[in-house]
């Protein structure tokens, strides 16, 4: 059995929430249900649950300042919101996880499964990388959390050449010769590494702009990357990405 505590102002949302685990995850057991910030700190003390639903727009207090204000985590940590563009890139920025209201039941379901399976708690490092999105979201951070099968990895945007899809995952190809199987999909790698000089040139490839050597032309043509692969350029994708090399 695992134990959860849900933290979210609306009692309808908390309601949904409930009835979609008892129905689709019977391996939970909900412990508390907290209806503000404040409330959620000592139900979290008193009941130490495995997993915190967590709720973003709260008032007084939202979901963000409560988890600084708890410091480091002993639990797994399922933030829910409705779409804030902002807020969802902080969070796949630090690799933890996030439920769109109306949540979903697979999502659900997958969000469940691996925070069980995970080796280990939210860190630290993912709280301070969180947070220093949030306070300043326009700022490149110095490292991105990279989510994988085994935990996360921390890397530098510009230690990676290249990422391609492989479905719901995105391999990341890295100047050390790494491949790096991320549990992300290409659309998310784009949004997370937009505020680097990266740049989606075909469906299935995201490309660093400062490890382009060549670009070959042709109906669509191709880049030569500094690792020697060769990667194939759209034809819708081609002009915006000659503009960005400076070649037209």
């Amino acid at each position: 059995m695992i134990t959860a505590t849900i933290v979210d102002d609306e009692p309808d949302c908390c309601e949904s929430l409930v009835m979609l685990l008892e129905r689709y995850c019977p391996e939970v057991k909900v412990l508390d249900i907290c209806y503000s910030a404040e409330a959620a700190i000592q139900s979290i003390k008193e009941h130490q649950p495995q997993i915190l639903f967590l709720d973003i727009e709260m008032p007084f207090m939202n979901g963000f300042q409560l988890v600084e204000k708890l410091g480091n985590l002993n639990f797994e940590l399922i933030f829910t919101t409705s779409y804030d563009q902002y807020a969802i890139k902080a969070i796949r920025f630090s690799a933890l996880d996030y439920l769109l209201k109306p949540v979903d039941r697979e999502e659900l379901q997958k969000a469940v499964q691996k925070a069980a399976q995970r080796p280990h708690h939210p860190l630290p490092q993912q709280l301070d990388m969180l947070l220093q999105k949030l306070r300043h979201p326009a700022m490149p951070v110095n490292k991105i959390a990279i989510p994988t099968m085994e935990g996360f990895i921390l890397l530098a945007a510009a230690s990676i050449i290249s990422c391609e899809s492989q479905g719901n995952y995105t391999s990341l190809f890295l100047k050390d010769k790494r491949n790096i199987v991320a549990s992300r999909n290409l659309k998310e790698m784009e949004e997370i590494l937009d505020d680097y000089p990266f740049i989606r040139i075909h469906h299935s490839h995201i490309v660093n702009i400062n490890e382009v050597e060549k670009y070959i032309k042709g109906e669509g043509g191709y880049l030569v990357m500094s690792d020697g692969s060769s990667i194939n350029v759209s034809r819708s994708r081609k002009e915006f990405l000659l503009k960005k090399l400076s070649l037209k």
